[in-house]
Order: C-alpha cells, then structure tokens, then sequence
C-alpha cells in the first residue's frame, strides 16, 4: 500500500485526484499508477484502469487471476466493473468513497447478481493516511 500511497501523492503533484493503485502478483509490483485524468484528457484514466491495462499488455494477458489489487480509494462502479472483468484475485483499498465508491457504497459492483466475478475485498487498509491525503488535496483547492 506504501507505493500506491506514493502513487497518490504524484498525482496530487500533477494536479490530478489523489489516488494511487499498484497490482502484485507474486509479491511483486507488476504496475503502478495514479490517477491521469486531466492529464490524458480521459474520463477513464482512474488509476485502477491504467494499472490494469499496464499488467494486462505487461503480461500479454487480459485475465489477470492471481493478481492483487491495492488503491487508495474505494473503486468507482466503472474500476469495479473493470477489476471484476480482469478476473483480479482480491482487493484492498483504503479509504471509504461514500459518494462516488462502487464497493461498499452506490452500485455495491459485487453484491449485484449480474456480477461475474468478484474479487476478495478488504478495506481500510492504510485509511488514515489515503483519506489525509485526499482531505489536503481538496482543502488546498477550496
């Protein structure tokens, strides 16, 4: 969690959403990113999205079964939607997204029967440090 912490705040620096992603397989960091959005001019650049194209082209595989998935935030419905189709193992994220979370909050991705696959969550990891990160990045926009 400690590099998608530090994938978060290098997003912070560009001007992007605070949130940093990182999949492991094997203990091993395979892709890490943070969110691009701005940057890349692409609604669909979360950081979830971009570290699952990274291993997937990586890898040369589009199912990504025996890999881990650590976020600083609570997916949206869309990186749910998306973590769900890349068959990813488990997942950990830190802080809870009452208004855009698809997990535990809004569409709840995996409790829908339409849901294909879903991944082992654990929540809360690193969750102070994810949300004073987040929490700093909005209070200097404001």
């Amino acid at each position: 969690m400690d590099l998608a912490l530090a994938e978060a705040r290098a997003a912070a620096e560009r001007g992007e959403v605070p949130v940093g992603a990182v999949l492991v397989i094997d203990g091993e960091a395979v892709a890490r990113a943070g969110n691009r959005t701005r940057e890349l001019s692409d609604v669909t650049a979360h950081a979830e999205i971009l570290v699952i194209r990274q291993a997937a082209e990586t890898l040369g595989a589009e199912r990504l079964s025996e890999a881990d998935l650590y976020v600083t935030l609570e997916p949206c419905t869309m990186c749910a939607g998306a973590i769900s189709f890349a068959r990813i193992r488990r997942l950990y994220y830190g802080a809870e997204d009452p208004k855009g979370g698809g997990v535990a909050h809004g569409a709840r991705f995996y409790a829908q029967p339409t849901c294909h696959h879903a991944p082992e969550v654990y929540s809360g990891l690193a969750e102070t440090d994810a949300s004073e990160i987040l929490r700093g990045f909005f209070r200097a926009r404001r």
